[in-house]
């Protein structure tokens, strides 16, 4: 697949890195961390720009992302409320569970959407609950794009002060995503160790 992105993009410039970014957001295992970092090498050995590989890969990302932000309108929570009716008792969710979580979102999803967008996979994945809870289009496309141009900058300044040797931050991008991970993992047990507990006492 390596071979196959970077082909693309020497072959069709400004316009492949577009593409590419925005095919990464809908399609996730297509990664940035291989996009960005050689869109910076490509500016030292064609006529790219770094300004131009930035705006490009950034405008392809939120293109991505709006259109997971309408897929997850198109799923929403009136919608998972029926889901709920039918298979809840065996999963054990309730509504209430999924009003509060929208209820969250609510409240903290613009940070989280933000930040979120820096982390590799998750960054395409949380349109889609943003979508979901109704957020405010404006204000998704804004902490969205904000989030984006400062992962794409950090990436594409890396791969041009790498030059040739832009794979090398590969491996440290590998190592940044399995924490990002496993921190998130341990915050998921905490916070469902917490409802745990909080369902067990109202049994009591």
């Amino acid at each position: 697949m390596e071979n196959w992105i970077t082909d693309f993009m020497e072959q069709f410039g400004y316009i492949g890195i577009f593409l590419m970014m925005a095919l990464e957001n809908v399609f996730p295992p297509i990664p940035s961390e291989i996009i960005l970092p050689f869109g910076g090498f490509l500016t030292t050995d064609t006529h790219l720009t770094i300004v131009g590989v930035i705006i490009s890969a950034t405008a392809g990302s939120v293109i991505g992302a709006i259109i997971l932000y309408g897929i997850g309108r198109l799923v929403d929570v009136e919608r998972l409320e029926r889901a709920i009716d039918r298979f809840g008792h065996i999963i054990r969710i309730k509504k209430e569970d999924i009003y509060k979580a929208d209820a969250w979102f609510d409240k903290y999803g613009y940070w989280t959407v933000l930040f979120c967008r820096m982390i590799p996979l998750i960054r395409s994945l949380i349109s889609i609950p943003a979508g979901m809870s109704n957020m405010r289009f404006s204000l998704f496309l804004l902490f969205t794009t904000v989030g984006t141009l400062a992962w794409n900058i950090i990436l594409v300044l890396i791969g041009a002060g790498l030059g040739e040797s832009w794979q090398d931050i590969l491996k440290y991008m590998d190592i940044y995503s399995t924490i990002a991970y496993v921190v998130i993992a341990t915050g998921l047990v905490l916070l469902s160790l917490l409802y745990l507990s909080r369902l067990a006492k109202r049994k009591k």
